[in-house]
C-alpha cells in the first residue's frame, strides 16, 4: 500500500454502452496492482443499494447523482482514488458534485448513440425505441456532453488499452499517482 496517498475522484460519464463500467473495472485493476486504494462506484450497482426506489426523471437521476457524489467525496477526502460508472446525463448535476468533491476528473466516454446500440447487451435501447422505457437518456431523455472534460475516450475510436493509458496517464499528471 503506498503512503499518504491523496484522494480523487474519477467520474466516468457517456452513454449506456459507451463504456464506462469496462474502462473504471481496467483502471481500477491497474491502480489495484500498483497498491494503490481504489474503488468503484458504479451506476448500477449504486442503484440496486444505495438509491433504490428512485426512478428516472430528471429529479430522481440528479438525486442519484447527488448520492453516488457524496460517497464519492467520503472517499476521496479519505484518500482512495474512487472511480465513478454513472451516465450522469446531466451537466449542472455533474458541475455541482465536482464542485463538492474538488478533487475531480471527468472522463467522457464518447461513443456514438448507434454504437451504443449495436453494444447493448441489456436490451435497453431496444425496449426504449419500442416505448417499454419511457426517459431512457439519448433516446426519450437528453444526455448533455461534458464541454470540457479532462479526458475524453472516444471507445469506437481507440482501443481499450489506448483509453485506460490516457486516463493513467492524466491521474499521473496531476499528481493522483
Amino acid at each position: 500500500m503506498k503512503r499518504e496517498q491523496k484522494g480523487v475522484t474519477v467520474w466516468f460519464t457517456g452513454l449506456s454502452g459507451a463504456g464506462k463500467t469496462t474502462l473504471a473495472r481496467a483502471v481500477y485493476d491497474e491502480l489495484k496492482a500498483r497498491g494503490y486504494k481504489v474503488e468503484i462506484l458504479d451506476g448500477d450497482v449504486v442503484r440496486q443499494y444505495l438509491t433504490k426506489g428512485l426512478g428516472f426523471s430528471k429529479e430522481d437521476r440528479d438525486e442519484n447523482i447527488r448520492r453516488i457524489g457524496f460517497v464519492a467525496h467520503l472517499l476521496t477526502r479519505n484518500g482512495v482514488i474512487v472511480l465513478v460508472a454513472a451516465i450522469s446525463p446531466y451537466r449542472k448535476t455533474r458541475e455541482e458534485v465536482r464542485q463538492k468533491i474538488g478533487d475531480f476528473i471527468e472522463v467522457y466516454v464518447n461513443a456514438p448513440l448507434e454504437v451504443c446500440e449495436q453494444r447493448d447487451v441489456k436490451g435497453l435501447y431496444k425496449k426504449a425505441r419500442a416505448g417499454e422505457i419511457k426517459n431512457f437518456t439519448g433516446i426519450s431523455d437528453p444526455y448533455e456532453p461534458p464541454p470540457n472534460p479532462e479526458v475524453e475516450c472516444r471507445t469506437d475510436l481507440e482501443s481499450k488499452d489506448e483509453s485506460i493509458t490516457k486516463i493513467l496517464y492524466k491521474l499521473q499528471e496531476l499528481n493522483y499517482i
